[in-house]
C-alpha cells in the first residue's frame, strides 16, 4: 500500500468519529467513502499474499472470489436498511464502470504511452461472449417482469431460479480455467504474474480480517448516511448507486487496470476490467438474491430499462473492442464519453422514473 492509501485510511476511524459526533450526514458519507478505498486495497493486497502461499490455482479462486469483496459488504448493507434501489443500481454501475470507465481509462492510458496493443483475440472474445450472456441473463427477469407480476411469489421465484444458474455457470467458467489454459486468465486472474510474497501467511490473514471487518464497519456508516443525503444534495439513491458506490469498491482494482496497460500488458488490462464485470453478473448479483431473502427482504433481478440499455450498449461496444485483438486510445476515449453521457443521464433522471415497483 503507497503512502497515499495509508494516509486515506486514516478517514476510516474520522467516518466513525463523524457519526457518532453528530456530524453532518454529507460529510460521514464523504469520508465513510474516502475511507472504504483503502480498505478495499487492503482485501486485494492480502488476497494476492495469500495467493502466493496457496499456489496459482488456488490464488486465482481466491482473487476471484474475494475480488469484489468491497462492494458485496456494502451492498449487504444497503439490503439490511431496505435500499433495495440502491443496491440493484450498484451492480448496474459496477458492470459499467469496469466496461466503460476502468476499461477505456487502460486504452486511453496505455495507448497514449505505448501506440497500439495487441491481446488475444480468442481470450477476449470467450470474455466478450460471456458478459453478453450475462447480461442477456440478467435481463430477461426484467423484460418478462410484467407479465409474471400477477401471479403470487412468481416474481421471486423466477429471480431465484435465474440466480441459481448464474451461480452454476459462474462455477463452471472456473471449472474450465482450471482444465483450460486458454480462459486461465478471464476469470481467475491468473494472468499476473506470480510474485514473492512480501507478507508472512499470518500476517496476510490478520490483515484480511481486519480489512474485511473495517469494511463492514465503514460500509454500515456509509449507508446509514444515503437518504439523509440524497435529501440535502438532491440526488437519488440510483445516481448513488451507479456512480459513487461501485468507484468506491472497486477503485483499487481500476488503479491496476490502468497500471498494467501503461505497461503495455493490455491483456491482463482486459482480463481485471471485464474479469470483474462478469463476476458481479454471474456472482455477486445472484448471491445477493439469497442474502437478500435472509434479512427479510426481497431482492428481484428486475432491472428499469434505463438500466438494461446502459448495459447492452456497454457490453456490445466491449465485444466490438475485443474482436480484433487490438486497442488504440482513441477507443479508450470513446469509451469514456459513452460513460460521461450515461453518468449524466443518470444524473439528471428523477429518482420516481427508475422505480421498478
Amino acid at each position: 500500500m503507497n503512502r497515499i492509501l495509508l494516509l486515506l485510511l486514516l478517514a476510516a476511524p474520522a467516518a466513525l468519529i463523524a457519526r457518532a459526533t453528530g456530524g453532518s450526514p454529507v460529510l460521514v458519507f464523504i469520508v465513510s467513502a474516502v475511507g472504504l478505498i483503502p480498505l478495499a486495497d487492503l482485501i486485494g493486497e492480502a488476497t494476492e499474499e495469500l495467493a502466493a502461499y496457496t499456489g496459482p490455482r488456488l490464488g486465482g479462486l481466491l482473487n476471484a472470489t474475494l475480488g469484489n469483496a468491497a462492494e458485496l459488504i456494502i451492498t449487504i448493507f444497503a439490503i439490511n436498511a431496505g435500499l433495495l434501489d440502491l443496491v440493484k443500481a450498484s451492480i448496474t454501475g459496477s458492470i459499467l464502470g469496469n466496461l466503460l470507465l476502468v476499461l477505456g481509462l487502460a486504452l486511453l492510458a496505455g495507448g497514449l504511452r505505448n501506440g497500439t496493443q495487441f491481446f488475444d483475440r480468442r481470450q477476449a472474445g470467450l470474455n466478450a461472449t460471456l458478459l453478453i450472456l450475462a447480461v442477456v441473463a440478467l435481463a430477461i427477469p426484467s423484460l418478462f417482469d410484467v407479465a409474471i407480476a400477477e401471479l403470487p411469489d412468481s416474481e421471486l421465484l423466477f429471480s431465484e431460479g435465474v440466480a441459481i444458474i448464474l451461480i452454476v455457470v459462474y462455477v463452471l467458467t472456473l471449472v474450465y480455467g482450471f482444465t483450460a489454459k486458454a480462459f486461465d486468465n478471464v476469470v481467475t486472474r491468473e494472468a499476473a504474474p506470480e510474485h514473492a510474497a512480501r507478507w508472512s501467511l499470518q500476517f496476510s490473514i490478520i490483515v484480511l480480517i481486519a480489512a474485511t471487518v473495517g469494511t463492514a464497519i465503514v460500509s454500515e456508516t456509509l449507508v446509514g448516511a444515503v437518504e439523509p443525503v440524497t435529501v440535502q444534495l438532491g440526488l437519488s439513491e440510483f445516481f448513488l448507486g451507479i456512480i459513487i458506490i461501485p468507484l468506491v469498491g472497486n477503485v483499487a482494482e481500476h488503479l491496476a487496470a490502468v497500471t498494467v496497460a501503461l505497461k503495455n500488458k493490455m491483456e491482463l488490462s482486459l482480463a481485471i476490467a471485464l474479469g470483474s464485470s462478469i463476476q458481479v453478473a454471474l456472482l455477486v448479483a445472484p448471491l445477493l438474491v439469497f442474502i437478500s431473502l435472509l434479512m427479510g427482504q426481497r431482492l428481484l433481478l428486475v432491472f428499469t430499462s434505463f438500466e438494461l440499455i446502459a448495459l447492452f450498449g456497454a457490453s456490445v461496444i466491449a465485444a466490438f473492442i475485443a474482436q480484433d485483438g487490438e486497442s488504440n486510445w482513441l477507443e479508450g476515449a470513446m469509451l469514456l464519453a459513452v460513460y460521461l453521457i450515461i453518468g449524466l443521464a443518470f444524473f439528471f433522471l428523477p429518482g420516481t422514473a427508475v422505480s421498478v415497483h
